[in-house]
């Protein structure tokens, strides 16, 4: 859900006086590509699509109305600060674009029941908006597998869930200890392998707002950012280790993980799933990769993005492995699509590591990387959406 910008690397510069005008280069060609691509989406919204205009504080509607069924919103970004916007089933997160920058729209396509929801803002301390979806009578719907075809691959990722969130608990506490312990260079060691669990949960975790917004909330989306008090979580342990080279400033906030990570573990056992949630689960984390954490980079101190890459990607193809014994008997092309997508995604990933095993700082990353990575996954994303088409899911579950 929250996120920032992200970036990959593939050949680090070798002389050190060009370091300083290569990042510069970075920034200037990353941001040049990520608002074209922004751009061309806004332009691609489609006269049926919803506009919804952010302004400073509020939203213009602050009320929107759609029918149930497939819609698009064009979302224009009146402010001056980068924003995100979701649709919100109580604490729910059901659909989001994220790093809309100002002056800037993006489309955004959502398949809704019929109910009332809520729509954020900009910033996430502004007022939320309403979203009313009326019932309606659409088109047939493709035919769909059984609901007990998924109960295998449904009670096998409940399992996968709860064994990520325990991983979760430990990495957390054990990051804590070295950040009580005052171990500057432990705490720093341990930060990217205790995301990973996260990262991994990321399809049902970004959908949790209230502990999505405390346990990974990005200082660019809060109104004072690093000085922010909602400025919690992995991100502000982060800027702690990473940025203000003090253990001891990350003291409450690595506390509060452990406690925000075992309350996830709860929501997360008392939480019941269908195969469209696992499905559409992995379309959202993909497109928050593609669109903005790939192009940009979101471990803005650290640096760590390309372990965070792989951990969302093992997330995204548990999913997928889940759901192929049932998908391929239905859509075959489209469950093999799927497979060549995602091994080449990984490999590219996993290929920017160097001699060592270790991936580099993601400001090494060059642009054409950046943009190559985001370009992979967002076509996984398609290749998915495709196959869940094919199968029925995303229709409101499983027959």
């Amino acid at each position: 859900m929250t996120s920032t910008p992200d970036t990959v690397s593939s050949n680090p510069g070798r002389l050190m006086w060009w370091g300083v005008a290569g990042a510069a280069l970075l920034m200037i060609a990353g941001g040049g590509a990520f608002t074209y691509a922004s751009m061309n989406r806004g332009a691609a919204g489609g006269a049926d699509a919803v506009t919804v205009t952010l302004k400073d504080g509020r939203c213009e509607p602050n009320a929107l109305s759609v029918p149930a069924g497939r819609s698009t919103f064009r979302i224009v970004n009146e402010t001056s600060r980068a924003v995100e916007w979701e649709i919100l089933d109580g604490v729910m997160v059901l659909e989001e674009r994220e790093n809309i920058a100002p002056g800037i729209t993006q489309t955004l396509g959502a398949r809704l029941r019929a109910g009332e929801y809520a729509i954020t803002c900009g910033l996430l301390s502004n007022p939320r908006g309403t979203l009313t979806v009326t019932p309606s009578a659409g088109p047939g719907e493709t035919e769909r597998p059984a609901l007990v075809a998924f109960i295998g691959p449904l009670a096998e990722y409940q399992v996968f869930l709860a064994m990520q969130a325990n991983e979760l608990v430990k990495s957390a506490t054990a990051l804590d200890a070295a950040v009580q312990a005052g171990d500057l260079d432990e705490a720093r060691r341990l930060y990217p392998a205790a995301r990973l669990p996260y990262l991994r949960l990321e399809p049902v975790a970004s959908r949790f707002a209230d502990l999505d917004n405390s346990i990974d909330p990005v200082a660019a989306y809060l109104e004072k950012r690093e000085a922010d008090p909602a400025f919690t979580g992995f991100h502000r342990i982060e800027y702690a280790l990473f940025s203000q080279n003090d253990a001891g400033a990350a003291a409450s906030f690595s506390a509060k993980l452990v406690a925000d990570a075992g309350a996830l573990k709860d929501r997360l056992r008392n939480t019941r799933l269908g195969p469209d949630d696992m499905a559409n689960g992995a379309l959202r984390t993909l497109a928050m990769f593609a669109d903005t954490r790939m192009p940009s980079g979101e471990n803005l101190y650290a640096k760590t993005d390309l372990s965070d890459f792989e951990g969302a990607m093992a997330g995204v193809a548990k999913v997928a492995t889940l759901l192929k014994p049932v998908a391929v008997q239905t859509a075959p092309n489209e469950t093999a699509e799927v497979e060549k997508r995602l091994a080449a995604l990984q490999a590219d990933i996993a290929a920017r590591k160097g001699p060592d095993g270790a991936y580099p700082p993601y400001d090494q990353v060059d642009a054409a990387t950046r943009t190559k990575l985001a370009d992979e996954a967002r076509a996984l994303g398609d290749a998915i959406r495709r196959m869940s088409d094919a199968v029925g899911l995303g229709q409101g579950g499983a027959a």
